[in-house]
């Protein structure tokens, strides 16, 4: 019996600790009915009740949740760069582009060596000194 007390004892810390951290990181916006600081003291000063209490009505509920607990249609969130196919693309063309250029210049600067040789005078067909 005195496990079961225990093991109780300890979930109502941990319940405590977890509403603690949700009102105390939770944006001014999203704390409904009492001020931070009052869901605070609840918390603290009735661990069991005032958990539950902040849970269910100190909150506002997250975005993919609707008041009937079924899931809602995701919000639109920034989508990040390496997730953006627009922008993934811009630098697979810019790539492209850039090595299209890379080699140009290559070849040009090849051909212009070729062309340095065949002008230049051929030294086997000089005479040795």
């Amino acid at each position: 019996m005195a496990r079961l007390y225990v093991l109780l004892f300890l979930v109502q810390v941990v319940l405590a600790v977890c509403a603690l951290i949700s009102c105390l990181s939770a944006e001014d916006g999203q704390v409904k009915a009492l001020p931070r600081l009052v869901w605070v003291l609840v918390i603290l000063f009735f661990p069991l009740v005032g958990s539950i209490a902040w849970f269910v009505a100190g909150r506002e509920r997250p975005t993919g949740v609707t008041a009937s607990g079924g899931p809602a249609a995701p919000a639109r969130r920034p989508i990040a760069p390496d997730d953006d196919p627009d922008f993934l693309a811009s630098l697979d063309e810019r790539s492209r582009t850039e090595d299209r250029e890379r080699l140009q210049r290559w070849e040009d600067d090849l051909r212009r060596r070729e062309e340095e040789l065949r002008r230049r005078p051929d030294d086997r067909d000089r005479p040795e000194v």
